[in-house]
């Protein structure tokens, strides 16, 4: 394949407005909040000119269109059968989080959560005036996983909620099938709801296996909701558009519950580019393709440039979690690669416990962006280096 299409960064600095290109200064190489840097699939840009031209820009009730087009995706991507009926809109997948823990969660309930994670997860159980019981992944053998026996302490203690991440962010681990299967029954067991964050699964990498949630709940009986998008597989997260999507029909009727005004705050571009996004299948394998490549080079050049780093290779998406504990930057590598280098990545420490002294990267960028960002964190390191041997 050739290189995927990415303009030069000045040319993007000049064209984009998001926080990626706007919260640092011009010096800066910008490799932190998941927004790829590639172009737009045609099709989604000329879906969005259509509805603009046609002046389709009003209110939605529900998903209509989308429901059958998530599903047909779902099926031949990982065999799913999503039941359309199902499915149901939010703004993003953060506001589907939200709500779907306001159905099942009480004022002071306890949510579990699996950090290293997605740091928004933390404040989004607080929007609902929920406790977070951490259980935190465990690492063996320089691989990460679920601690299966800290989550069923938590959930015989008493969780109303589990947050699963799937595949994990930051780490892009996707979990097998067997895993998965454990939480399911685990949650029936100790009736704890489960909400599955699904919105990297279509950006899962060649080989690699990714398991829906939903399914195995059904099968488990357990009550669960995924939640994902087309945002981060096709870059539309600015057109806000997610799916809550029910494991049973007890669940629907649950979310058949949440509020008019979750479907109506949905964007209609972002629904008609999601639409256009599941169709779009050649994109996302080309988009895939350089972030794998992306991989690898990532992976070569800390071998060669910086080999204390420990790279955390992910299975799913486009974010590389850095070890950078060993580099001697102390107690804030991040803040250090940030101020000297003017390279800004994601501070592990968000990303709550076990992230301390860890960073995250994004991937979905020119090969020379990737290349110029390890010269530089190298470049300090020397310099750092220097001064001590020098004391």
């Amino acid at each position: 394949m050739s290189e995927f299409p990415v303009a030069p960064l000045e040319h993007i600095r000049r064209e984009r407005s998001s926080i990626k290109w706007t919260r640092f200064p011009a010096d800066v190489l910008p490799l932190f909040v998941a927004e790829m840097d590639y172009t737009l699939a045609p099709n989604i840009v000329a879906t969005l000119v259509e509805r603009v031209q046609a002046s389709d820009t009003g209110y939605l009730d529900g998903p209509g269109p989308l429901a059958p087009a998530f599903a047909g995706f779902a099926l031949a991507r990982w065999g799913w059968r999503v039941d359309p009926t199902h499915v149901h809109l939010a703004t993003d997948v953060s506001v589907g989080i939200v709500e779907a823990l306001r159905l099942v969660v009480p004022r002071g309930g306890r949510v579990a959560i699996t950090p290293p994670v997605y740091p928004p997860f933390y404040e989004l159980v607080d929007e609902v005036a929920g406790v977070v019981v951490e259980a935190p992944l465990i690492e063996v053998d320089g691989a990460w996983a679920l601690d299966l026996l800290a989550l069923e302490r938590a959930f015989a203690s008493g969780i109303d909620a589990f947050l699963l991440c799937n595949p994990h962010n930051p780490h892009g681990i996707v979990f097998d099938h067997e895993t998965l299967v454990r939480v399911a029954r685990l949650a029936a067991t100790h009736d704890v709801f489960v909400i599955s964050d699904e919105i990297h699964a279509p950006l899962t990498h060649p080989g690699v296996t990714f398991t829906p949630f939903a399914p195995l709940a059904h099968e488990a009986g357990a009550r669960a909701v995924t939640v994902t998008s087309a945002s981060k597989g096709w870059n539309v997260a600015g057109v806000k558009c997610a799916l809550i999507i029910a494991a049973d029909d007890a669940v629907n009727e649950l979310l058949n519950r949440l509020p008019e005004e979750v479907a109506c705050r949905t964007s209609i571009l972002g629904l008609h580019a999601n639409i256009a996004a599941f169709s779009c299948s050649d994109w996302l394998d080309n988009a895939i393709e350089q972030i794998v490549d992306n991989d690898r080079l990532l992976d070569s050049l800390l071998r060669e440039n910086l080999p204390a780093v420990v790279y955390h290779r992910p299975q799913a998406s486009y974010l590389a979690w850095l070890d950078l504990r060993q580099l001697g930057l102390g107690e804030s590598p991040y803040r250090r690669i940030l101020d000297e280098a003017r390279v800004a990545l994601n501070d592990g420490e968000c990303f709550g416990l076990g992230g301390s002294g860890f960073a995250r990267l994004n991937l979905a960028c020119s090969p020379d962006t990737l290349r110029e960002a390890v010269a530089r964190i190298a470049a300090l390191v020397a310099r750092v280096s220097s001064v001590e041997t020098a004391a």
